[in-house]
């Protein structure tokens, strides 16, 4: 019975409280990732340094330019735009596009009715006045066999005064009438000339050697040139082409007139077009508040390679390097001294000696977007560093976090 008291104690007993586990488990995994954390970023930084790698490249041989690069449409450099200085309609068209023509060929008509008549109108006033005239003169002539008979006959004094005043005064009045004759036929002879040069316009001519380009008007269309010069058609000089390029208002002041430029097209980037800069409008466009300059290059074009809009990539030779040591520019770093840049020929490199790194500086020349010339303080073959520098990166990296325990 004291057995069974015994029992029933124990069970009423409270239970021992357990220690949570959870926490341990928290702390040994924070004191893991620091100890990781720690480990790595020792053995990426300059106090790994053995660890450390470097990607480098060697100084080489080669050529080198420096230039300006911009975008431009080409462009016929002569080209005429051949409209009609009468009105009427387009009777015929004898040349289309792609056709070459030579100055002076025929290359449409206009419907010359209306002109022709006009000039067989003024044709037959002007044959009228000059018959008006010989009539006038012919009468100019009686007029004045009558007033010298009556100046005769007054001065014998068989004939009155008013007789030979009258006979002087027709014959002034013959005179007047002559002159104004004269005058008409004038006036009609212009209208004639006029009407003469409008029925020559009828007929188009190609004011130059050239193609044909493009066509504006058709057979059959009513012309109206009373207003503005209706276009019929286009020639263009293909022989010579332009390229209007345009430079960014930075660069600008690099290009000059003679300039030595090349350029690639779209459909040919392995073709360089080697030009001059001819000329640079003052005057700029501005296309999304980006000022350009429009630069003119023009290019021969005896192979008819170019055509009138296509596109090119025009690049302004600013220097040239010929068989120069070069090195990447990212192994390239400017000095600079009290927050100021030195002279920019000075630079420094890092290179690989021994396999370790060792900064050097050197004097740069000429420079492209991957490239630059060394010209002192490096040889051929050595190896810089083009991976950044550590102690920069060191400088910009972010604190460690501080441990935990």
């Amino acid at each position: 019975m004291m057995l069974q008291k015994l029992d029933t104690g124990s069970a009423l007993a409270p239970p021992k409280a357990r220690r949570p586990r959870r926490f341990w488990w928290l702390a040994a995994f924070v004191l893991l990732a620091g100890a990781g954390g720690g480990t790595y970023y020792y053995l990426s930084g300059p106090q790994g340094g053995a660890a450390a790698q470097y990607a480098t490249a060697p100084a080489v041989r080669g050529d080198l330019e420096q230039s300006v690069t911009a975008l431009g449409t080409i462009k016929p450099k002569t080209y005429v735009d051949v409209g009609t200085q009468v009105s009427g309609q387009l009777r015929k068209v004898m040349v289309e596009i792609g056709d070459t023509v030579k100055k002076g060929d025929l290359l449409a008509q206009i419907d010359p009715t209306v002109y022709q008549t006009r000039v067989i109108g003024d044709q037959a006033q002007l044959d009228n006045l000059k018959a008006q005239l010989a009539q006038q003169r012919a009468q100019l002539d009686l007029d004045h066999l009558r007033n010298t008979r009556a100046s005769r006959l007054l001065s014998t004094q068989a004939g009155s005064q008013d007789a030979a005043d009258a006979a002087a005064a027709t014959v002034k009045i013959g005179e007047a009438k002559i002159a104004a004759l004269e005058a008409q036929i004038k006036q009609t002879q212009a209208t004639l000339d006029g009407d003469l040069a409008n029925l020559g316009y009828t007929k188009i001519f190609a004011p130059i050697d050239g193609v044909v380009v493009s066509t504006s008007a058709t057979e059959g269309q009513t012309l109206n040139a009373n207003q503005t010069a209706p276009i019929v058609l286009r020639i263009a000089d293909l022989d010579t082409m332009q390229v209007w390029a345009q430079v960014a208002e930075a660069d600008i002041p690099k290009v000059k007139v003679g300039m030595l430029v090349y350029f690639t097209t779209l459909g040919m980037p392995d073709r360089r077009f080697q030009a001059n800069v001819v000329q640079v409008l003052p005057t700029p466009d501005t296309v999304n508040d980006v000022v350009l300059y429009n630069v003119l290059i023009d290019v021969p074009n005896t192979e008819r390679l170019l055509m009138t809009s296509m596109s090119a990539q025009v690049f302004f030779l600013l220097g040239q390097a010929k068989d120069a040591l070069l090195v990447p520019a990212a192994a390239v770093r400017p000095v600079a001294r009290g927050g100021r840049r030195e002279a920019r020929n000075e630079a420094t490199v890092r290179v690989l000696v021994d396999g370790k790194p060792q900064v050097r500086p050197v004097k740069t020349g000429l420079s492209s977007r991957s490239q630059i010339q060394i010209v002192e303080g490096l040889k051929e073959g050595e190896r810089v560093i083009t991976s950044p520098d550590p102690a920069a990166q060191q400088a910009n990296r972010p604190p460690m976090p501080p441990r935990l325990f």
